[in-house]
């Protein structure tokens, strides 16, 4: 019964491992995926949405998008870290010549206790380069934004931030790209590719409690044939 049980635990263990190693497969498939989307040339982002392109595939892809800032309905994203140092993303919509907008994360400016901060645009027209992103919505427990007309939110949600706006707003927002500076706002970094997660560590974590539990049991089973072998004697 108990080689039963540790043989069992061992597959368990060796299958959770090649659960891992999948998932890291994935991840890896999913990098080289957003890669290249990223390496591709820069196209007009009303082109993308005029085509009917799932809009889950447009993620990573860099646009260039034309229009006229309104910082009158700029918002803040909260808890926002940059250096170590708390603060917001400063999301402006950008309204273009045919009557819609696209919501633009023009980067991160520090925390004000006193006041949340405001980073207008330099120019009320403007070309913008960067790379798409999606909507995001709440996750598990994570806060709500309360109704009515907001300053600040927990995350760019295209969908509730369009209720305060007089205009439609692109399915996507924008990421703008630029110099990381001193100047106000810091755009974000450009997304890393490289990164794989902890699943290959799991997965050799897996593996060794598989290794484990089958030694553990042979040491056992050889522990327990000794004293019958003794008591025999």
């Amino acid at each position: 019964m108990t080689a039963l049980l540790a043989v069992v635990v061992a597959v368990v263990f060796v299958r959770l491992g090649f659960w891992q190693l999948e998932r890291l497969e994935e991840r890896r498939d999913a990098n080289a995926t957003g890669q290249a989307r990223f390496d591709a040339e820069p196209v007009e982002l009303a082109a993308l949405l005029e085509e009917g392109t799932d809009v889950d595939s447009l993620r990573y892809r860099r646009v260039m998008v034309t229009g006229t800032w309104d910082p009158a309905h700029e918002v803040l994203i909260r808890s926002q870290v940059h250096l170590g140092q708390s603060g917001f993303h400063v999301i402006t919509p950008l309204v273009t010549e045919d009557g819609w907008a696209v919501l633009v994360n023009r980067g991160w400016v520090p925390l004000n206790m006193d006041q949340p901060p405001v980073a207008e645009p330099d120019q009320a027209e403007a070309e913008v380069e960067g790379w798409v992103n999606l909507t995001q919505i709440r996750q598990g427990f994570g806060p709500e934004d309360p109704p009515g007309a907001l300053v600040v939110f927990n995350r760019v949600d295209i969908g509730r931030i369009v209720e305060q706006v007089p205009y439609g707003l692109a399915p996507v927002y924008v990421v703008a790209m630029g110099d990381r500076g001193s100047d106000l706002p810091v755009p974000l970094a450009a997304p890393n590719f490289e990164e794989e997660g902890p699943h290959l560590g799991y997965a050799i974590q897996w593996f060794g409690f598989a290794m484990i539990a089958l030694v553990g049991f042979y040491f056992l089973a050889r522990r327990e044939g000794i004293k019958a072998d003794s008591r025999r004697d």
